[in-house]
């Protein structure tokens, strides 16, 4: 499923267009056939993977027990326990990514938490950093040892994983990028 070619469709269709389509995709969410599927094919004790809508991004997780309608599940990247419902386990392996097009501005759907990003400062100067939460009109990047809250139209995706020259921050190591919690 292309999810780029879905998001562009939605962004041109009307608002009853889009909440006529909410109802309908809940329905299927909660059809019980589609549940009960979802629940053979998992075990306790299984790695599964599952999109965590805060972040936009797949995680990994080690499932502990699952109920009626949710499973609860025990990050392995940090520990943390969620109670998720089972349609946000992938069991498929689908690629979830959003590729963008032509230049097209960067938005919240595609981008996720951990995505290295540059943009240029009020006074001009082009900044390099990482993506440590997604607002509703901003990003939150970690710039050293500086977190900035840049409008995702003045974001753009870094390919290269260099990330510009960041010995002009003292407290940067040159030429290490570490991981920032957030």
């Amino acid at each position: 499923m292309n999810y780029t070619e879905i998001l562009d469709a939605l962004g041109k269709a009307s608002l009853f267009q889009l909440y006529r389509l909410n109802a309908a995709i809940g329905h299927q969410l909660d059809d019980p056939k589609r549940i009960a599927a979802v629940k053979q094919a998992l075990r306790v004790g299984q790695t599964v993977r599952w999109f965590d809508q805060v972040e936009n991004r797949l995680q990994e997780a080690k499932l502990l027990r699952m109920n009626r309608t949710r499973a609860e599940i025990q990050n392995l990247g940090d520990g943390k326990r969620w109670s998720i419902l089972f349609h946000q386990i992938d069991l498929d392996g689908e690629d979830v990514t959003i590729a963008t097009q032509k230049r097209q501005a960067v938005d919240r759907n595609r981008l996720s938490v951990g995505d290295r990003v540059a943009f240029k400062d009020r006074d001009g100067h082009e900044r390099f950093g990482q993506v440590v939460k997604l607002n509703t009109k901003t990003a939150s990047v970690q710039v050293g040892t500086v977190r900035w809250r840049v409008g995702y139209g003045l974001l753009a995706p870094v390919i290269d994983g260099a990330l510009g020259d960041l010995v002009d921050d003292p407290l940067a190591l040159p030429g290490v990028w570490c991981e920032v919690d957030p």
